[in-house]
């Protein structure tokens, strides 16, 4: 049995061998016991896969050199040729293509950093640094950003089960939220001794939300990682430029609130008609707000500008569509009905044709909505890679 130990422990975690092979038979193994595994998905008779390959065998060797602990990072290749299904199961369409797993989970967006030896060196270094701040007593909570959305973990020492578990949900979520714990004397008035306790407070600036405490399993990473998600990426996101091409490869029309950034107010207001009123839409749009100075331009797309805020208007990636009248969001009903109207295809008929059926065919007027500006944020289809019909 120890025989059969060494031996799988050194397969997954290589030193001399360069990246991991992962096939069918051991990518769960694979993504079930590690931390970190970093994926090159490539195919063999893509010139770039084979450029990248040596590149990035070194740079493995160099990770597993690095001293991280058992279970802590792997990097990995994936033969989509030969592993089809892996690659349908990840929708891999283009080679080669980079993608971080954490705790299992694959993060959002592929690697599309600098390709060399020390940048996957440092990237991976990066991702096993500890997402969650340690705060030395009450007061520094009360300077929290009301910008963002925070996790606050008031322990009995970091050495604890606990904080690794809620540690490992940080490093999946530090994107999505800001991640603060206290010890000892730091957190004892917030907690009972040896009963660990973990509260989301809202970004409350913009937010209605109240602030929580968790009342699961803080030893269950499942549970721990379902809440915190729930908790850290509302119903409304902020669209940047930052996150932009994130939110496109969603693939969800975006309903947008364009708005002044020292305007909160109708940013809580659209907040509290879309929980209220839409939650149930939230599998087919993505309901956003946007600083409407720094997205001008799909303002003027629409004929207005930033003295025209706030506004409300849907993307389709095909066309935008404007909500006729702001103020009218908060009577009952009205932004839902301009949701089916998009649905139903409405819109785009009401855009090309006018509101009232022609007399005849001679007097049809067409005109055509402004076209999509977010759908030019997406990520290129051909960016670092070569699909194989374009051989």
């Amino acid at each position: 049995m120890t025989m059969c130990l060494v031996i799988c422990h050194s397969f997954y975690n290589p030193i001399d061998s360069g990246a991991v092979q992962i096939t069918q038979s051991n990518l769960d193994m694979v993504l079930a016991s590690n931390e970190i595994v970093f994926i090159n998905f490539y195919a063999e008779w893509c010139k770039f896969s084979n450029i990248l390959m040596p590149i990035f065998d070194d740079a493995a060797v160099e990770v597993a050199k690095a001293g991280y602990d058992p279970g802590k990072v792997v990097m990995g290749k994936v033969d989509c040729d030969q592993e089809g299904a892996i690659a349908t199961r990840f929708h891999i369409t283009k080679y080669p293509t980079l993608k971080l797993f954490r705790n299992g989970f694959p993060a959002k967006k592929e690697y599309r950093g600098q390709r060399s030896v020390e940048a996957f060196a440092e990237f991976i270094k990066k991702q096993l640094t500890d997402p969650i701040v340690q705060f030395g007593s009450l007061k520094e909570l009360h300077d929290l950003s009301e910008d963002k959305r925070h996790i606050i973990g008031y322990m009995d020492r970091r050495d604890q089960p606990e904080y690794e578990v809620l540690r490992k949900v940080a490093a999946s979520l530090k994107d999505e939220c800001l991640f603060h714990a206290g010890f000892g004397d730091a957190s004892q008035q917030m907690h009972p001794p040896g009963q660990p306790i973990i509260v989301f407070r809202t970004d409350k600036r913009t937010s209605i939300e109240p602030d929580e405490t968790y009342h699961g399993s803080m030893l269950n990473f499942d549970e721990l990682y379902t809440w915190v998600q729930q908790k850290c990426i509302p119903i409304v996101r902020e669209i940047t430029f930052e996150n932009a091409e994130e939110l496109t490869e969603e693939g969800l029309p975006f309903l947008i609130l364009f708005h002044h950034p020292s305007d909160t107010e109708s940013v809580k207001k659209y907040k509290e008609i879309i929980m209220n009123e839409l939650e149930s839409e939230k599998q087919n749009i993505n309901f956003l707000t946007a600083d409407g100075v720094r997205f001008e331009h799909p303002l003027h797309h629409l004929g207005k500008s930033v003295s025209d805020l706030p506004l409300i208007a849907i993307d389709s990636f095909r066309h935008m569509y404007l909500f006729p009248k702001y103020s009218d969001m908060e009577i009952p009903g009205k932004l839902k009905q301009f949701l089916q109207d998009l649905y139903s295809g409405k819109l785009h008929r009401e855009f090309h044709y006018g509101t009232e059926a022609p007399a005849s065919d001679n007097d049809i007027k067409v005109t055509t909505p402004p076209e999509s500006t977010f759908k030019k944020l997406a990520p290129s289809k051909n960016r670092y890679t070569l699909l194989r019909d374009e051989l």
